[in-house]
């Protein structure tokens, strides 16, 4: 008898009055606002405009999730499209099913068109965003433990989770991968920041560093799954997956740092020039950058004394001066 488990909400939405509030759709709306929020603070450290990685995620956004829901129908069909199942329940996407693989590669092609508008880099934005990415994904995978989903192997220990009789699920207390996922994802992001500050990354590669860690992370994570999936070769679909995205992402992480070491001097074009000061060039009109080094000061000191002192100072008189007479 297991006296200690992580009990399981009775249901996973609350009305308000006509309105269904989910909780899997509020934890990934929370997740997304603090991707964004955080990721708007790195930016601006590197030299960014507030509010373009907002503008960004206006793209990036409803991509993922577009993608993220197909990854999951096609690798999953069965469960819409079998026999006995309505095809219908495929859209509906706040009863879960969102793949990562899926939501993280349509994501990057709404966030290159984002990029592309306003003349940023992709990598340098995807390295803004990357631990944001990683804290979002520990947020949202609280959304499945509302669903009561996504849950492990069957154990008695202190921290396992009580899963209640439904439809495709059996009364029980199984690991809680939800949890082990949401933890991991969280030491992934301070990892990333932590590395970030170290080594200075640039170019993508504190993005390549997010894919590898939760690459790692859900290897182990998706084999302690019991839920259906498809295997090959003895293993589940999405561990092939996790290894062959890991392996890109270290791949890059090499290649980059051979080709491109260091870090994007610049990565909103126009941004620093916007933050310094200006002072009005009388003689142009036009605004000029007040210098930086301090000298501002005793420019204007010299100014003042200048227009101090009279311009219009009396010329000196011309005396004519008389020969002397000569003496007999």
């Amino acid at each position: 008898m297991n006296l200690a488990f992580i009990p399981s909400p009775s249901t996973g939405v609350l009305h308000l009055g006509p309105i269904p509030l989910r909780g899997y759709a509020f934890c990934i709306i929370i997740g997304v606002f603090v991707a964004v929020w955080y990721g708007n603070k790195r930016w601006i450290a590197r030299g960014g405009r507030s509010g373009t990685v907002a503008d960004i995620a206006v793209w990036a956004v409803p991509f993922g999730l577009v993608g993220g829901r197909l990854y999951h129908v096609i690798t999953d069909y069965q469960l819409y499209f079998s026999d006995g199942e309505d095809w219908v329940n495929a859209f509906k996407i706040w009863e879960g099913g969102l793949g990562i693989w899926g939501a993280v590669a349509l994501g990057a092609v709404g966030a290159w068109i984002g990029c592309r508008r306003r003349g940023i880099p992709l990598p340098a934005w995807a390295d803004a965003l990357a631990p944001g990415l990683a804290f979002a994904q520990a947020i949202g995978r609280w959304g499945n433990w509302f669903n009561q989903e996504l849950y492990g192997r069957p154990t008695d220990v202190p921290w396992a989770l009580k899963i209640s009789e439904g439809p495709n699920r059996i009364a029980g207390t199984y690991h809680p991968t939800f949890l082990y996922e949401s933890l991991w994802c969280l030491g992934a992001g301070f990892l990333i920041i932590w590395a970030d500050r170290r080594f200075k990354l640039g170019h993508g590669r504190a993005f390549a560093l997010y894919v590898a860690t939760y690459c790692v992370g859900r290897f182990w994570i998706e084999y302690m799954r019991v839920d259906e999936a498809h295997h090959i070769l003895g293993l589940r679909l999405n561990d092939w997956t996790a290894g062959g995205v890991f392996l890109l992402a270290v791949a890059y992480i090499v290649i980059s740092t051979k080709l491109r070491p260091g870090r994007e001097e610049i990565v909103e074009p126009g941004a620093q020039d916007e933050d310094e000061p200006v002072s009005l060039d009388k003689s142009s009109g036009e605004a000029e950058p007040e210098p930086s080094d301090g000298s501002a000061e005793p420019k204007k000191a010299a100014e003042a004394k200048n227009a101090a002192e009279p311009t219009d100072r009396p010329k000196a008189e011309s005396v004519a001066v008389e020969p002397e007479p000569e003496k007999a």
